[in-house]
C-alpha cells in the first residue's frame, strides 16, 4: 500500500506548487482579499475533479490491460517532461510577477470551473493516476481508496500551504521559491522513471 500512497502524495505535492490557473487565482485572492479568505479555495480539486475521476476510470476499465501498460508508459514520459520544465524554470528563475500576470477569478466557484478548463487534471488523471488507481484496485481496492485519499489529501495541504506561503511571500524569499521548483522537478522525475520501470517490467513478464 505504501508505494500507492506514495505515488498519491508525491504527484499531489509537485501538482500544487506548479505555477498554474489555480496558482495565478490563489495569488490574485490573496493580493485582493487576503490569505484567510483565500484558503477555502483550496477545495477546489475535491469539487472539480468528480466527472474526471468517474470518465477517466470508466474508460480504463473497458481496455485491455496492454492499453493500461501504454498508458503508463506515456505518463512517465510526461512525468519527466514536467519534470524537465520544472527544471528549466528553476534555472531561468520563478518569480511571483510571472504567477500574477495570468488573469484569476475571484469566486470559489470559478476556480472550479477554471480547473475544470485545465488540461493539466485530464492529463494526470488518463495518464499517471488513472493507470494507476487502476493496477492498485486489481491488487486490493483498499490500496486504490488510499492512493486516491493520499492524492486529494495531499493535494489540498499543498494548496492551502501554497495560499498561506502568497500571503506570508516575504518569509519565502525567491530563494525558497527556486527551492520548491527543483524539488517538484525531483519528484516528477522520480515518478516518471518509476512509472516507466513498472511498465518496461509489464511488457517484458507478458512476453
Amino acid at each position: 500500500m505504501l508505494e500507492y500512497v506514495l505515488i498519491g502524495a508525491g504527484f499531489a505535492f509537485a501538482a500544487a506548487i506548479q505555477p498554474g490557473p489555480l496558482q495565478a487565482y490563489f495569488l490574485s485572492s490573496v493580493v485582493q482579499r487576503g490569505w484567510r479568505r483565500t484558503l477555502p479555495a483550496a477545495l477546489a480539486p475535491l469539487l472539480s475533479d468528480g466527472p474526471i475521476i468517474v470518465i477517466t476510470l470508466m474508460l480504463l476499465s473497458r481496455v485491455p490491460e496492454s492499453f493500461q501498460t501504454a498508458m503508463r508508459a506515456a505518463g512517465g514520459l510526461l512525468l519527466l517532461y514536467l519534470a524537465w520544465t520544472s527544471y528549466r524554470q528553476w534555472q531561468a528563475g520563478v518569480s511571483q510577477d510571472a504567477v500574477q500576470s495570468e488573469s484569476a477569478p475571484r469566486t470559489l466557484f470559478q476556480a472550479v470551473m477554471v480547473n475544470l478548463l485545465n488540461p493539466n487534471p485530464y492529463l494526470g488523471w488518463s495518464l499517471v493516476l488513472g493507470p494507476a488507481v487502476m493496477d492498485a484496485w486489481r491488487h486490493d481496492p483498499a490500496y486504490a481508496v488510499a492512493l486516491i485519499a493520499a492524492f486529494y489529501g495531499t493535494m489540498v495541504v499543498g494548496l492551502a500551504g501554497t495560499i498561506f506561503l502568497f500571503g506570508s511571500a516575504n518569509r519565502l524569499g525567491p530563494r525558497g521559491r527556486r527551492g520548491l521548483v527543483l524539488v517538484s522537478a525531483g519528484i516528477l522525475a522520480a515518478l516518471g522513471v518509476y512509472q516507466l520501470v513498472l511498465s518496461f517490467l509489464d511488457i517484458f513478464g507478458a512476453v
